[in-house]
């Protein structure tokens, strides 16, 4: 049989390869990182080989499709305004930026907390191939938003990014300073953020402050005595792929399906 299409995907951090007839209708589809071909008809099992052998490598395994975990399942039956998965980095500084464009004259810095979100987000994204799924712009009550929380075999982190804007930064807990700027007790606000994840996750939530664009930081150790918040440059996010033996991957996805659901942050 022939006409079979061949078209690749990535979603929820997997390659895939969707087979289909030429109207449209699916019979398969090869997963990259697990190496099995979930196959919709049997009949077509040939013509499915066939048309993948181009892209298989290594020993791959053929099949029905894998039964549904919870997580999937969950994930399937969430209605798409409570989807927080298609968030953009800095999501609400979007909108006001869109409501009030930045100012002519002074220094407005919503465009450069903006483009310091999206610098983060797009490393926290990156980490995907190493087992981690991330949300942008997770909103809390109290109309404010967490920047970015990251799942992953390393734990969870609730992100919260600063803007250095290439002036030194000096980190007094839960004090933080911007070069000559009043300080501002993001430490404090950050540990409060990932207080409220961990109450709505039911898990261990570590909190993490991404510097970004820092000419110069200065941590000093919190007057608690344990240095519970991490402190990295954006450069240094690549990093957090190397931790591992904290979450199972089945809790990551579970963990990241309840996180994704809107109703998860603002119980009824």
């Amino acid at each position: 049989m022939s006409g079979l299409r061949v078209t690749p995907t990535r979603r929820y951090g997997r390659d895939r390869l969707h087979v289909s007839l030429p109207d449209g209708r699916a019979v398969a589809w090869y997963d990259r990182d697990s190496g099995r071909i979930s196959l919709l008809q049997d009949a077509y099992a040939d013509a499915v080989m066939a048309a993948l052998a181009p892209f298989v490598t290594g020993t791959v395994t053929i099949g029905p499709p894998p039964v549904p975990t919870p997580a999937d399942l969950r994930r399937l039956s969430l209605h798409p305004d409570d989807d927080l998965a298609p968030n953009r980095p800095g999501e609400a500084l979007h909108l006001a930026l869109g409501r009030t464009p930045p100012r002519r004259f002074g220094r407005d810095p919503r465009p450069a907390e903006l483009a310091a979100r999206q610098r983060v987000g797009d490393a926290l994204d990156r980490l995907d191939r190493a087992g981690w799924r991330v949300l942008h712009s997770v909103p809390l009550p109290g109309a404010s938003y967490l920047d970015h929380l990251a799942i992953g075999p390393g734990g969870v982190f609730a992100v919260r990014t600063l803007a250095a804007r290439g002036h030194r930064v000096r980190i007094a807990d839960p004090d933080v300073a911007v070069g000559r700027a009043e300080p501002r007790p993001h430490l404090r606000w950050l540990r409060r953020d990932a207080e409220r994840a961990a109450h709505a996750l039911a898990t261990a939530v570590r909190p993490l402050l991404a510097v970004v664009d820092a000419a110069r930081l200065d941590p000093v150790r919190d007057v608690r005595g344990t240095w519970d918040v991490r402190v990295v440059r954006d450069g240094e996010i690549p990093s957090l792929a190397a931790l591992g033996g904290v979450v199972k991957p089945a809790d990551v996805e579970a963990l990241y399906a309840t996180a994704r659901d809107r109703r998860t942050w603002f119980p009824v």
